[in-house]
């Protein structure tokens, strides 16, 4: 009996040897790098038995240039660059012939686009290039539907969805007799 409990005593012992080995083989929770890196090469002594020479090779310690975080900080700032005078670009884009005929045309049928125009011009670019893709006209008056929308928040106004409806199918006719020309 005693011989059991002194092998329990034993494998106990054993145990936590081991699992303290494992704590201390881990290390702390400190992963902070300290100090500049360094390369260091270095050969290690060698021994011959047969002939017993010892020969040493040398030992060379190079440091990486480093930059403190000083003389980052105090660094000259950069020199701005000078903002080109057609910054971000033409502020209005220049609406040809037909998309003028076309905004007139929605003018007519009691249809004030937004801003200068861009939106609906936009619109009837779409409206032209999906009938000459074969686009069928109920995916063309749903999204011009959706465009006609958009447009009406950004002039401020709301409508309603029979309201965008019809302005979609004023669009799309206003596109067709004035826009979608060759």
């Amino acid at each position: 009996m005693t011989r059991n409990s002194l092998t329990r005593t034993l494998s106990l012992g054993v145990f936590a040897v081991a699992a303290s080995s494992m704590l201390v083989a881990c290390g702390s929770d400190d992963s902070t790098a300290t100090g500049a890196p360094t390369s260091t090469t270095s050969a290690v002594e060698t021994t011959t038995e047969a002939s017993s020479t010892t020969s040493a090779a040398e030992s060379t310690t190079t440091a990486a240039p480093t930059t403190s975080p000083g003389e980052a900080a105090t660094a000259p700032p950069e020199q701005p660059q000078p903002v080109p005078d057609d910054f971000p670009g033409p502020t209005e884009s220049q609406i040809d012939d037909r998309g003028q005929s076309f905004l007139d045309e929605l003018r007519k049928q009691g249809i004030t686009p937004a801003g200068n125009g861009d939106i609906a011009v936009s619109t009837a670019n779409y409206i032209c290039a999906a009938q000459a893709q074969g686009v069928t006209a109920e995916e063309i008056s749903t999204f011009v539907t959706a465009n006609v929308g958009v447009e009406a928040s950004a002039s401020g106004t709301q409508m309603s969805e029979t309201q965008a409806q019809q302005a979609a199918q004023t669009y799309i006719a206003a596109a067709q007799a004035t826009y979608c020309r060759p």
